[in-house]
C-alpha cells in the first residue's frame, strides 16, 4: 500500500479523518516563535516535541494547583526513523524567565513551576493550560536552546482509557515499589487513593493496604500501568526512577498501539485513536497530523531509545531547607546534542545515558 501513490492519497483521508477528533490547540504560544525551527513550522528535518504531564492536585490542597509533574522531549533526528525520549527532571533549579502574560516577573527554582507561573491568571482550563507550556517552553528553550516543532499537554489519568482499549502492556518493574495511589483489600478490590504531603496517605479504607508493584515483568492492568508509572517516593533513584517508568510507558503503549492486533483491526484501531484523543491536546503549529504521522512512520516503537539526565543519579543541591536538582555538564552536552540534531552519536559515545529497562 505504501509503495501505491493512490493508497497513500487513500490512507491520508482515512488518518486526517480519524485523528480529526484530536483536541489541537496552539500550546506555545510566543515560545514557537522565539524557537521557530529554520524554514518555518515544517518537520523536514529533526523534530523536537515537548511532553508536558500534569499533575493537578486534589481540591483542598495547600500545595502549587498544577505543576509540569513530567517533562518530556521527544526527539526524531533528520532522518527521521529513530525517536529518543528525553525527561528532564521536575525538581531542576533553573531561571525561569518573566511571562507578561499573567504578570510573572521571573524567579530561580524548580522547573515544574515554570508552567504554573503561566497557568496562573484567568481564562478557560485550556487557555491557561495553553500558557502553562508556553511558560515551560520558553523556559527550556532558554536554558537549552532547543526548539521546538510542536508540544503536546499528557493527561496521565487520560492514559488509562487508552491501555484499557489496549487490553493492558507488557511492563517490567526494576525494583520493589510501594504505591501511595492505589490500594487494595484482602478481596482484591482496588481503591484510588491521594497523598498529602507531610500527612500521608488519605481514604486508605480499613483492611486494605497499599498496592505493592514487586520486581519482575509481567502483563499490567490500566490501573495498575498508570499507578506505577507514577510512583516516585518508594523509589530508591526517586524522580529519576519515575522519569523512566513513564518513558517505560509510553513505549509499551505505542508497542502495544503499533502491534499486529491492532493495526490489522480496523475496529479497534479507531477505538484506539479516539481513545488517544481524549488523552492529550496536541499542538503541531499548523502542520496536519497525517503529515506528522507519514513523514515518521520509519520510526516504530522499538526504536524509542529511553534516554537519562544525570546517568539516572541523583546530584542534590540543598538551598534554603529545600532539595534541588542539578544538571552535571555532561548533562547538558545531551541537551546540546539534541538542540543541534546529534543525539545519536551523543548517546553510542555515552551509553550511560541510555535506560537499561
Amino acid at each position: 500500500m505504501m509503495m501505491s501513490g493512490t493508497a497513500i492519497v487513500g490512507a491520508r483521508v482515512v488518518i486526517g479523518s480519524a485523528t480529526s477528533k484530536i483536541e489541537t490547540t496552539n500550546l506555545l504560544g510566543g515560545a514557537a516563535a522565539a524557537a521557530a525551527q529554520p524554514g518555518g513550522n515544517n518537520i523536514d528535518g529533526p523534530v523536537n516535541l515537548l511532553l508536558v504531564g500534569i499533575d493537578a492536585r486534589p481540591k483542598g490542597s495547600s500545595e502549587t494547583a498544577v505543576l509540569a509533574d513530567t517533562i518530556v522531549v521527544l526527539h526524531i533526528p533528520a532522518s527521521h526513523d529513530q525517536a529518543y525520549l528525553v525527561s528532564i527532571p521536575r525538581d531542576w533549579r533553573v531561571q525561569i524567565p518573566a511571562y507578561p502574560k499573567t504578570g510573572y516577573g521571573g524567579s530561580t527554582e524548580k522547573i515544574n513551576s515554570a508552567f504554573s507561573y503561566g497557568y496562573q491568571g484567568g481564562g478557560t482550563e485550556l487557555e491557561k493550560r495553553a500558557r502553562g507550556v508556553d511558560s515551560l517552553a520558553q523556559t527550556v528553550h532558554s536554558l537549552t536552546g532547543i526548539k521546538f516543532n510542536g508540544a503536546a499537554i499528557i493527561d496521565f489519568a487520560g492514559f488509562e482509557s487508552v491501555v484499557k482499549t489496549l487490553g493492558g502492556v507488557n511492563m517490567c518493574v526494576s525494583e520493589r515499589a510501594e504505591s501511595i495511589h492505589l490500594g487494595i483489600d484482602k478481596k482484591g478490590k482496588i481503591y484510588k487513593l491521594w497523598y498529602k504531603e507531610g500527612v500521608g496517605i488519605q481514604d486508605l479504607p480499613p483492611g486494605a493496604k497499599p498496592v505493592v508493584h514487586e520486581k519482575g515483568c509481567r502483563r499490567m492492568s490500566p490501573e495498575l500501568a498508570l499507578d506505577y508509572a507514577r510512583i516516585r517516593k518508594s523509589l530508591s533513584d526517586g524522580d529519576y526512577g519515575r522519569q523512566n517508568n513513564q518513558q517505560q510507558l509510553i513505549k509499551a503503549i505505542a508497542k502495544e498501539a503499533t502491534s499486529k492486533g491492532i493495526i490489522t483491526n480496523p475496529l479497534k484501531l479507531n477505538d484506539v485513536i479516539k481513545a488517544a484523543g481524549k488523552a492529550f491536546v496536541l499542538d503541531t503549529q499548523g502542520i496536519p497530523v497525517e503529515d506528522f504521522i507519514f513523514t515518521l512512520r520509519g520510526v516504530a516503537a522499538n526504536d524509542l531509545v529511553m534516554t537519562r539526565t544525570n546517568e539516572g543519579k541523583f546530584n542534590t543541591v540543598k538551598i534554603g531547607g529545600v532539595e534541588y536538582q542539578q544538571l552535571t555538564e555532561k548533562s547538558m552536552d545531551m541537551l546540546a546534542a539534541v538542540r543541534d540534531g546529534r543525539l545519536a552519536e551523543f548517546v553510542i559515545a555515552n551509553p550511560g545515558f541510555v535506560s537499561k529497562a
